[in-house]
């Protein structure tokens, strides 16, 4: 059926809902991966926002219960030029319209996908409505107005846990703690505790691949109760939304930085960096897709990542923090580490899903840093 999208400056497009009827909002950027949406669609990342995917064709391999990366459909809404109704992949057990429609997240196609994108690019990501039921695109553009800017807004308490749980082989369960706090690691591997502001689960696949104990914890888990637990280590995981409106957690890690290694990914990255003084800002249009070409300054080698973030970290100013890493479209940062103590981040996603394997060292060198300390 008729569905409309307009954006907060006043642009619209016309196209069809392939979910029924319905609405969404929120900010809209785009995605430049070939494949990956249903990697994308479950990615905690996107919380607040609908994702325009670049290339024009989506869900033609279908939907399989393996390749989620959270428990649900995290992403506001789906835009795409042509979606697949019937998908051919003998792992396929859904189709996209299906799996959206299942989730009451809304689906739009149709619409000319190069125009939007190029939209973006030149103005920047904003926020939009798209509908079926209201057709007059001034009153949705006027609905986008309302709608709270990404910059201040705090997402990771919505998007991450809100009790601890373990990860095994076989993905999450329960964690329970004693009653002095305390907590019985099951092996003997490192012991990493990670902090979940909207974690995707192939971080923690890849850190338990490394022979590394998991247990993870929400945002506001103190520095004393992150004592009592004794891990080895602390990871900072990925997540919606602008690091400098999580001041709470910013004092956390503080207090962490003072007594564990510590690692981060994407938003991981830039709440380690604004706790160590850094500054943050929002890019024009961030960085969404799997084929973004990143410099290891450490080896020279170019890597081919995963990305997904709106936010950026500024640490020129920091001297006790070297760049380790630089995106080669934009020279933005992609990496720093500590000259003297066990702290390392990364912007990029190491963990892909979807996206190349170029940078899973990344999980190995945090385990040596573990292992070193």
């Amino acid at each position: 059926m008729k569905a409309l999208l307009a954006l907060e400056d006043g642009t619209w497009f016309e196209g069809r809902s392939f979910t029924g009827m319905g609405e969404a909002e929120g900010e809209v950027i785009f995605n430049t991966g070939m494949t990956g949406y249903q990697e994308i669609l479950t990615d905690p990342s996107y919380m607040g926002q609908m994702v325009c995917m670049t290339y024009p064709l989506m869900g033609n391999y279908g939907i399989n219960p393996e390749d989620v990366e959270s428990e649900k459909i995290q992403a506001a809404g789906f835009i795409t030029r042509e979606c697949c109704q019937i998908p051919s992949n003998w792992r396929s057990t859904q189709s996209l319209p299906d799996y959206l429609r299942g989730q009451k997240i809304m689906g739009m196609e149709g619409i000319d996908t190069r125009a939007l994108t190029t939209h973006i690019r030149k103005y920047g990501a904003m926020r939009g409505v798209m509908s079926t039921t209201e057709n007059d695109p001034g009153k949705l553009a006027q609905r986008a107005l309302q709608l709270p800017h990404m910059e201040g807004l705090n997402l990771a308490e919505k998007a991450g846990c809100s009790k601890p749980f373990a990860w095994t082989e076989w993905g999450p369960i329960q964690a329970d703690l004693n009653q002095d706090g305390s907590y019985d690691w099951p092996g003997s591997g490192g012991r990493v505790l990670v902090y979940d502001y909207g974690i995707k689960w192939n971080i923690l696949r890849l850190l338990k691949a490394q022979g590394l104990e998991l247990l993870v914890v929400p945002w506001n888990f103190g520095v004393q109760e992150a004592v009592k637990v004794a891990p080895d280590g602390v990871f900072l995981s990925n997540g919606p939304g602008d690091p400098a409106a999580m001041t709470k957690s910013i004092e956390i890690i503080s207090g962490l930085l003072e007594k564990f290694p510590v690692a981060g990914i994407c938003l991981g990255h830039q709440l380690l960096g604004l706790a160590m003084g850094a500054s943050s800002f929002k890019l024009k249009f961030g960085h969404h897709g799997m084929n973004h070409p990143v410099k290891d300054m450490s080896t020279g080698k170019i890597e081919i990542s995963s990305q997904n973030h709106g936010f950026c970290v500024n640490i020129d100013h920091l001297d006790f923090l070297e760049q380790t890493h630089i995106n080669l479209n934009d020279n933005t940062l992609e990496g720093f580490r500590h000259k003297n103590r066990p702290v390392m981040a990364i912007q990029y996603h190491p963990e892909a899903a979807s996206g190349p394997h170029d940078s899973r060292y990344f999980f190995s060198r945090y385990r040596e840093m573990i292992s070193e300390s």
